[in-house]
């Protein structure tokens, strides 16, 4: 059976040229699948979580998907039952984090070499980046949050008041019987119910910002990840405004040909100051903070390019790198690997 879906959006006033808008308003997006066919739901939960290959454990049972699923902007939430046993295998290629929560049955999950047996009071937190493989009992239902990478590393700036240096990294096993696991499951059973009642929730564009901001700041506060000690040690000095005017600028604008005295010039900073404004309050330079967002600019459209038709080299250019030795060794430092092999992925 063909999945059956269906959008709804509302549209945000354009911002003023130069400054920072509100936030898009999201789109609702619902997808229903049922199907015996591994191909069909292959390509379906694919196309939401990251491509992947599906085989049965057991070709002499079925497979009887059942996929519910409901996307508000950068995070969507899906109930998924294969059936059958199923063996899933992710080669690291989606900048998404998945919170797979059982509602039954069995499942053994490796995520970049770490184990994790879920089950009703253990739960997983995978990273797409990173290979993955799932080995699914029959008959073990989930309940799964996609939230894109780059929404949790904006709310943890938001929540820290300074840059995330280098990439979020979740520990994969979820302890789903303490009281901060038991709360963020309620949120999300929340967004489930208003969804399917066409509740105030999904369709008051304020009330689903601000949840869209409990439900982040919650999983970022009770699951363990690679900048814990930064939400939760020491406050820091707030980030004086033209610094942080001038860090968004460089988000904005990183596909342009920026020099430091364009950004000193554009928040009416001198140089020195900009220069010192970013050691002290960003840990990094501005020059180091532009080649920081191009290179995740340039990872992104990697893992999205289509192969046959696009190189390295373009994306490369495309994002201010010209010296492609240097670019190279530094995109290795961030990420781990050559940027032909994230091409290939």
């Amino acid at each position: 059976m063909s999945p059956v879906t269906a959008a709804t959006a509302e549209r945000a006033p354009a911002p003023h040229p130069g400054l920072r808008g509100p936030r898009p308003l999201p789109t609702l997006a619902r997808t229903v699948l049922r199907s015996a066919d591994v191909d069909e739901t292959r390509e379906v939960v694919g196309a939401a979580f990251c491509p992947h290959t599906l085989e049965l454990a057991d070709r002499s049972a079925p497979l009887a998907t059942r996929y519910r699923a409901v996307q508000a902007g950068d995070i969507g939430v899906t109930v998924l039952d294969y059936g059958a046993a199923v063996h899933i295998t992710t080669h690291g290629s989606g900048d998404v984090i998945l919170v797979e929560i059982p509602l039954g049955g069995h499942s053994t999950v490796t995520c970049a070499g770490d184990t994790v047996d879920a089950d009703r009071s253990t739960g997983a937190v995978l990273s797409l980046r990173e290979p993955t493989t799932v080995r699914r009992a029959a008959h073990s239902p989930q309940l799964i949050v996609r939230i894109e990478r780059a929404a949790l590393e904006e709310q943890l700036r938001a929540l820290t008041g300074s840059v995330v240096r280098g990439p979020l990294r979740f520990s994969p096993k979820l302890d789903l019987t303490t009281a901060a696991a038991r709360s963020w499951r309620r949120l999300v059973d929340l967004f489930r119910l208003e969804a399917d009642d066409e509740g105030t929730l999904v369709h008051d564009a304020a009330a689903l910002l601000q949840f869209r901001s409990l439900l982040l700041t919650q999983l970022l506060t009770l699951q363990p990840h690679s900048h814990s000690d930064a939400l939760h040690g020491p406050a820091r000095a707030p980030i004086p405004r033209l610094v942080r005017r001038a860090a968004e600028l460089i988000d904005d604008h990183a596909d342009e040909p920026l020099t430091v005295e364009d950004i000193a010039q554009a928040t009416g900073m001198s140089v020195r100051a900009l220069q010192q404004g970013f050691r002290q309050y960003l840990d990094t330079t501005p020059t180091e903070y532009l080649r920081d967002v191009r290179l995740e600019r340039v990872h992104t459209a990697l893992r999205a390019a289509d192969r046959s038709s696009l190189t390295v080299t373009d994306v490369a250019f495309r994002w201010g790198f010209t010296h492609l030795g240097r670019f190279a060794g530094d995109y290795r430092r961030r990420f781990g690997e050559a940027p032909s092999t994230t091409l290939r992925s």
